[in-house]
């Protein structure tokens, strides 16, 4: 068995981002110095699933450890023709599986065929295995995990046929980055992490290196924009908790990953003396349950200081005399059924901003155009995400006077 280097000093990685997300991953590779606007790279790297970006180890694990809108990242271990299963399983076996797996390991091999002469998905995972095994002395086991959540799946590999082309990637992240490792309290509800990550980006928040504005979440359930802003405004790393795939893999450099992480504890915590305390966050929630679980899930993530937590109604607000930035996500109605008039509640909403927060920036997050205008508000609602499958609008737009 031969051996080819792990990964190259310009390897080709692809951080795969929920509709609507890719924009802010971009941005955020851009500031890690993963992505450069002026590349010819750059033009070609926002797909409608994700963004492509080129880099070395280091970079692979920058990108786990600090973006904050990515689900997974891929590494693009293989791409050629095939056109028949001898042309797949010969070109599939010379691609440097050593580096990522061990013989006999678990693999979830995820198959998709487009407008190719190889349609059967289950056939091109057969035939991938055989590669794998042919390269490894072993053939791998093929198990399916359905649970994105699980830190104990089995390793993935993506193989996609389109067109006869075959591109063949191994995902470093394991679980979904979504997953930062501190909500093990929910409501109902809740909203990803990813998400309230670009809907903070989308508002515009936090804004340069100087102290962040006030920011108020009145709908804030178990506290996921909160948690979210909180980590933002104090450059805390979102993956500095939990584990990935990429640590398995028989050439994880731990040494390096250490190194990263302690870098990355020293920026919090230069940060975090650059506030001094002077952070505004503020959740509410009418429901007693989500505010325990916000609290609790705020105390894990180390953030629980930074945020002042309240229970009662969007009625009783009381934002700080500084303007500053609305930002949440209101109930509507294929994500919360049943209640009161949803209509009545986001006219609430808006007369209360317009009473308690003139000057602010609202930014909302509904389903329904209809139910945003009910606030009276003139918002953007250009900005559009998915949320637990639902198409979903970030309502954007400044708040008048009374």
């Amino acid at each position: 068995m031969t051996t080819s280097p792990a990964l190259p000093p310009q390897a080709t990685l692809f951080a795969v981002a929920a509709p609507g997300l890719p924009p802010f991953t971009a941005a955020e590779l851009r500031q890690l110095g993963l992505l450069h606007r002026r590349s010819k790279q750059h033009k070609r790297a926002v797909e409608a699933g994700g963004v492509t970006f080129l880099g070395d180890r280091a970079a692979l694990y920058r990108a786990n450890l600090h973006l904050r809108t990515a689900s997974r990242i891929l590494v693009r271990l293989g791409d050629f023709h095939a056109e028949n299963f001898e042309q797949l399983r010969a070109r599939a076996a010379v691609l440097g599986w050593d580096h990522f797996l061990a013989p006999g390991q678990a693999v979830d091999l995820r198959v998709t065929c487009h407008k190719s002469r190889l349609y059967h998905s289950g056939a091109v995972a057969e035939r991938v295995a055989e590669a794998i095994g042919e390269r490894l002395g072993k053939p791998p086991e093929l198990r399916k995990s359905d649970d994105e959540e699980d830190e104990q799946a089995p390793q993935l590999v993506v193989v996609r046929l389109d067109h006869d082309r075959c591109t063949v990637s191994v995902d470093s992240s394991g679980a979904l980055l979504h997953r930062r490792g501190y909500r093990l309290a929910t409501a109902k509800a809740p909203l990803r992490e990813t998400l309230a990550a670009g809907l903070l980006m989308a508002a515009g928040w936090p804004a340069g290196d100087a102290l962040p504005p006030p920011l108020l979440d009145p709908f804030c359930g178990s506290g996921t924009i909160p948690i979210e802003a909180a980590l933002m405004a104090l450059n805390i790393a979102p993956g500095q908790r939990r584990r990935f795939a990429f640590m398995a893999w028989p050439d994880f450099d731990a040494a390096l990953w250490q190194r990263l992480l302690d870098e990355a504890g020293e920026q919090a915590a230069a940060r975090l003396e650059q506030l001094g305390g002077r952070l505004v966050i503020r959740g509410s929630d009418r429901d007693a349950g989500a505010i325990a679980a916000a609290q609790a899930n705020a105390g894990r993530t180390g953030v629980g200081d930074a945020i002042a937590f309240a229970c009662h109604a969007v009625s009783a607000i009381e934002p700080p005399a500084a303007a500053g930035f609305v930002v949440t996500n209101p109930p509507y109605g294929q994500r919360v059924r049943g209640g009161p008039d949803l209509r009545n509640l986001y006219a609430q909403l808006g007369n209360v901003l317009r009473d308690r927060c003139p000057g602010w920036q609202a930014t909302l997050l509904s389903s329904d155009a209809r139910l945003l205008a009910q606030t009276g508000l003139a918002l953007d609602t250009s900005i559009s995400f998915v949320n637990g499958g639902i198409k979903v609008l970030a309502g954007r737009g400044a708040v008048p006077g009374a």
